[in-house]
């Protein structure tokens, strides 16, 4: 699988044919983030400008197949649980999902706009062993720094990947979860094997 982040919480993540996006942001986010690509599967978390611009996931005929909530879902052979979980964006209430799947045998959990630290058990259950977790570190409602390495070490993920985050916000993250020296890409490539071994390594994905 190859995964490519391009700010805030959106991403993309392509493995064969198939096309999975993240968060994307809308045209109406103050962001200024643009990307626009065709996906199948639309993984919404917050119904909020800075993650919801389905719009943006159509290309020629492919359009997604949009998850926005909590349930059980089965698209093109991927497994999906999403988990309700409270959000704060800007310090106003939502709604946030998180999405438990697996991609070619990797286990991947995406918290979202996750703003407690403390997940419920039932929550805890639901997402079983993470090989891949992305996890907000910035703060401004969403988890901060502490929050954020706290969760990830209990966790217990093989890989970290940091979003919504920015130098200061990550610098604080990575001190937090004692990775200051973490490896630094434009983009993700992994299989299943490249796991093998690893204990909660943080990978950061600079935005393209």
């Amino acid at each position: 699988m190859i995964i490519t982040y391009f700010g805030k919480q959106f991403l993309k993540i392509t493995q064969g044919e198939m096309t999975l996006a993240f968060n994307p942001v809308s045209k109406s986010s103050k962001t200024g983030i643009t990307a626009k690509f065709g996906a199948d599967i639309a993984f919404i978390t917050t119904n909020h400008p800075d993650y919801n611009g389905v719009e943006q996931l159509s290309h020629g005929e492919r359009v997604p197949f949009v998850i926005n909530g909590p349930g059980d879902y089965e698209v093109k052979e991927i497994f999906v649980k999403g988990i309700l979980s409270p959000a704060s964006v800007a310090n106003k209430p939502y709604i946030n999902t998180i999405y438990s799947f697996a991609v070619d045998g990797i286990n991947i959990l995406f918290l979202g706009a996750l703003s407690d630290g403390e997940l419920s058990k039932d929550a805890r259950e639901a997402v079983g062993e993470p090989d891949i977790l992305f996890i907000p570190v910035g703060g401004g409602g969403l988890l901060d720094a502490k929050a954020s390495a706290k969760l990830a070490s209990s966790l217990e993920p093989k890989m970290i990947i940091p979003m919504d985050y920015d130098s200061a916000t990550l610098k604080a993250f990575l001190k937090e979860i004692g990775e200051e020296k973490a490896e630094v890409v434009d983009k993700l490539t992994l299989k299943r094997k490249d796991l093998e071994g690893k204990e909660g390594e943080v990978v950061v994905l600079q935005a393209s």
